[in-house]
């Protein structure tokens, strides 16, 4: 007897495996055929974003097509959050829990070099990182769930993200003031995701990270204040051009020595300026970098270590120094519950062969800000093609991206999220 209750709870257990599996095959096809059907818009509508770029807290006319985009689709949509953002609801017909997800608006100051048919057409200003990309893909699933609204379970909240390349001087911006504003808020998400084009990897392929993917990021500002004479009289000043050149070596021996070798750091200086003429010792010297770390305790250590070793070599020459880190940027952390029951979703759409594990990164990403507040999986779209030449890395002139990425994106995010609906349905 009791062998027969095990057969027959296995049976029921395969039995409701494959409705569940016949179930998500259909809806997999649907996902599919629509997206491909929106191939030539997806396209149309990349190349109308990189055409024209937008800087950071400067994306007006980007916001206003997306806003205008989600309206047509029949989506709840607020506009003007933390500058440019836009908000939008698509609440489907079951009630259900709230996921998010969301997209980068801003571009980067760099001239386009490449010669496409959908060159930039504001000069100086270029879609080196792809954000063209995520807004087009965001579209795109916007739009193929809101076909499919009497499927979902629950409400999907569209977040489109002006700034994350950082605000200009004295402005506020990105995803810390999104978060600031309320975007996680009315209704609360239980989790969020985000994706980022990757031109390393192939158009089709899906790079992760369980845990840290994207490194902390922190604006170190430094002004080494020493003494004005002349040039000539080396001793009656403190040279503070000296002394900002001993500061750049210490500083490189918090990495090499005060860290342990296995826990990933970068500190960069990367600009100096300082000095009024070739026979004056300058008296004040700044100096601009960036640091990075995969862990909140390493970099909390190397900052003070920073302080620590500029008190020790001003002090050493008899000049001053004020420091100031700006800008900061968490550690994107992927959830790792959260990222073991989505992998599944993405396995399904585009085979276990074409899911890419690299190691971190040491770029950062403000996405961390929303991950501070629900659990949250960011992940990579492959958009290179050696084939086609298509190589070119982030922040570059000759970014560009195989737009063949755009249909995968919009498959993998909207089973990704119509799956984690179903999934919490009714916890």
């Amino acid at each position: 007897m009791k062998r027969n209750s095990i057969i027959a709870i296995a049976l029921i257990f395969m039995l409701s495996l494959s409705a569940f599996s016949q179930k998500n095959t259909g809806r997999d096809q649907q996902i599919a055929q629509t997206a491909e059907s929106l191939r030539q818009q997806l396209i149309t509508q990349r190349r109308d974003f990189h055409m024209h770029p937008e800087l950071s807290n400067r994306e007006e006319r980007t916001a206003r097509v997306v806003a205008e985009r989600l309206r047509a689709l029949g989506l709840e949509v607020k506009t003007n959050v933390a500058r440019h953002g836009v908000i939008a609801l698509l609440r489907g017909a079951k009630p259900g829990p709230v996921v998010a997800v969301r997209a980068d608006m801003d571009a980067l100051p760099i001239q386009e070099t490449i010669d496409v048919p959908y060159r930039s057409q504001n000069p100086g200003v270029k879609h080196a990182c792809g954000h063209d990309v995520h807004m087009t893909v965001q579209l795109g699933v916007a739009e193929v769930l809101s076909r499919m609204k009497d499927q979902i379970a629950g409400t999907v909240k569209f977040i489109f993200q002006p700034a994350e390349e950082g605000a200009p001087s004295g402005e506020e911006g990105g995803a810390r003031l999104m978060v600031k504003e309320g975007v996680l808020e009315n209704p609360r998400p239980q989790a969020i995701f985000g994706l980022h084009t990757m031109p390393s990897i192939e158009a089709g392929q899906i790079a992760y990270h369980s845990g840290p993917a994207m490194a902390s990021s922190d604006r170190i500002l430094i002004t080494i204040r020493g003494k004005k004479s002349h040039g000539a009289q080396p001793h009656l000043g403190t040279d503070a051009v000296v002394v900002a050149s001993e500061c750049v070596l210490a500083l490189q021996t918090i990495r090499s020595r005060r860290i342990d070798p296995l826990e990933p750091l970068v500190i960069t200086i990367g600009t100096i300026r300082g000095g009024d003429r070739n026979n004056i010792i300058a008296d004040e010297v700044r100096m601009e970098g960036t640091m990075r770390a995969l862990s909140e305790d390493v970099r909390k250590r190397a900052q003070e270590l920073i302080r620590e070793t500029l008190a020790g070599v001003t002090s050493a020459y008899g000049a001053e120094f004020d420091l100031k880190f700006d800008g900061p940027n968490p550690v994107t952390y992927n959830e790792p519950a959260l990222v073991a029951e989505t992998l599944p979703s993405i396995r399904r759409v585009i085979g276990d062969a074409n899911l890419i594990t690299p190691k971190p990164f040491m770029p950062a990403e403000d996405f961390s800000y929303y991950q501070k507040v629900v659990p949250g999986f960011f992940y990579f779209l492959g958009v290179g093609n050696k084939a086609k030449g298509i190589t070119a890395a982030w922040h570059t002139a000759e970014f560009d991206v195989d737009e063949e990425s755009l249909v995968v994106g919009v498959k993998v995010m909207a089973s990704v999220l119509l799956d984690y609906l179903e999934r919490h349905a009714g916890k």
